[in-house]
């Protein structure tokens, strides 16, 4: 990955990340990593927990940053999540998997769209 593409996506979690607490949620972990891979985001939302996918782009001449997610991401975020519970003390009354897509377009405010349950 190069290093502006890293730094795309780190702005996008962190603009993701806020936009999320101020909705209410509880930031648990971030960019929580194993040897299988990495949840970007970890939170609560009241009692459940919520394992977060953040997809940051510059335009979407490819695609909405959603798009970007395919089956084999989220069975990894799956298998993950697994882990991240099985090495937690949490036992949540729900789960769920959320997709924050960061759209940046200077000069213009990026645009933050929160998916729900969304795999």
């Amino acid at each position: 990955m190069t290093k502006v593409r890293q730094a795309v996506g780190e702005h996008g979690e962190r603009l993701a990340e806020r936009h999320l607490a101020e909705q209410g949620l509880v930031v648990l972990s971030r960019n929580w990593r194993c040897c299988d891979g990495e949840i970007d985001l970890v939170l609560r939302d009241g009692h459940d927990v919520v394992f977060c996918e953040v997809k940051t782009r510059r335009n979407t001449r490819f695609g909405t940053p959603a798009e970007a997610i395919r089956l084999d991401k989220v069975r990894r975020l799956r298998r993950l999540a697994s882990r991240w519970l099985a090495e937690s003390s949490l036992r949540p009354r729900e789960l769920r998997f959320d997709v924050v897509e960061v759209l940046l377009r200077p000069p213009d405010p990026p645009v933050i769209e929160h998916t729900r349950a969304a795999f």
